[in-house]
């Protein structure tokens, strides 16, 4: 596992080297949006003003359960409403760090939700239909996501062609340094998207070879056979695009259980030998998996593994995956191998949920030469 402090000042030297080349970079990316309320749980009122919140979700869990058969009753206080959604939280991210970014997504329609008026200033935004809506249940151990998501039917090829334009997508899908499809799960026409893309645009791409970005988001809820679908699309973009594929490690376990591979628990070697045979069974150029204490990818056949920035109190843990794949990508895009690019995937996740805010590149490495001091 990576824990090198040489290797992390490296790292950091070689984003500022590349800080100049960023802004030459161009992403594309979609196809979600939500709005994000994160929300505390309350376990004891105090006063009108000050209350403790339960912690853990085991907390909650145990709380809901006792309920059965009795029924209860829970007050959920709002923290912040943010923007929200695999894709415009990556894109964001990508933007916080100079690259020219694409968005198409559902961020509001015919009007953009005023949530995503910011990230409208700082890239070029295109929405197809109202966003859905997320309540974040946060605890100090991870979240619980509770959706409205009626308005991602509408996410559509025919309604695409229709409120985006197929020769506006093809031009972008032709042009960008980096794609990335995202949030395959919670969008129930995506891979018949993904087909059109396959079938429509893809033989009448030019140039080099390009990044493209998947991630599945949390497929437990889809049938298997979906899942199997979904993951040969993602194969198939292999011939045009080097794909990299992106699970968190509940993801990794579920996608494990579908290509028939025992489960792995959360430690890194478990961990890199299920990625590995993954990666083995999947024709793309990259896979990585990344849990909250550490991160692994494969590529070729060999392992990375990379120490995370973890800490016990976060800010914010809602958009932390998605922050750490914003960081990866970066890495790749500008050249680095896996073990420098899992540093800045696992420094900017750690760097945002400990300020709820998406860094820049030159805080970034900044981050990079201060750890482990500041952790």
């Amino acid at each position: 596992m990576i824990d090198s402090s040489e290797l992390r000042h490296q790292c950091a030297q070689r984003l500022l080297e590349a800080a100049p080349r960023v802004p030459q970079l161009s992403a594309f990316v979609g196809q979600d949006g939500f709005v994000d309320e994160i929300i505390h749980v309350v376990d004891k009122r105090e006063s009108a003003e000050k209350f403790s919140r339960m912690s853990t979700i085991a907390q909650f869990a145990e709380r809901m359960a006792a309920a059965a058969g009795k029924s209860t009753n829970l007050e959920v206080v709002p923290h912040v409403t943010k923007l929200g959604g695999n894709g415009p939280i990556m894109a964001n991210a990508l933007a916080s760090f100079g690259i020219k970014v694409t968005y198409l997504g559902i961020l509001g329609y015919p009007n953009l939700h005023p949530v995503f008026n910011d990230f409208a200033k700082q890239a070029e935004v295109h929405s197809i239909a109202d966003p859905g809506h997320t309540d974040a249940l946060e605890f100090d151990d991870g979240k619980v996501m509770v959706g409205k998501h009626a308005s991602l039917k509408e996410v559509t090829w025919p309604n695409i062609v229709a409120r985006f334009g197929r020769d506006q997508f093809a031009r972008k899908l032709d042009q960008a340094s980096f794609i990335g499809f995202v949030n395959w799960t919670m969008l129930p026409y995506m891979s018949q998207v993904w087909e059109a893309i396959l079938k429509e645009l893809c033989p009448q791409l030019n140039g080099a070879r390009r990044k493209m970005f998947f991630d599945l988001a949390d497929p437990e809820k889809r049938t298997n056979d979906d899942i199997r679908h979904a993951l040969d699309l993602i194969g198939q973009f292999q011939q045009y695009f080097d794909v990299i594929l992106g699970l968190n490690e509940k993801e990794a376990n579920e996608i494990g259980h579908v290509l028939g591979l025992p489960a792995a628990q959360g430690t890194p070697v478990a961990l890199s030998r299920l990625a590995h045979e993954i990666a083995d069974k999947l024709p793309i150029h990259t896979l990585v998996v990344h849990p909250t204490r550490f991160a692994v990818a494969v590529t070729a056949g060999q392992v990375s593994v990379a120490k995370g920035l973890y800490t016990a109190k976060p800010l914010i843990t809602t958009g932390a995956g998605d922050h750490f794949n914003a960081g990866f990508c970066l890495g790749k895009l500008l050249g680095l191998a896996d073990d420098l690019a899992l540093l800045v995937g696992v420094t900017n996740s750690g760097h945002y949920v400990r300020t709820a805010q998406s860094p820049t590149l030159p805080q970034l490495a900044a981050q990079l030469q201060a750890w482990p001091n500041e952790w």
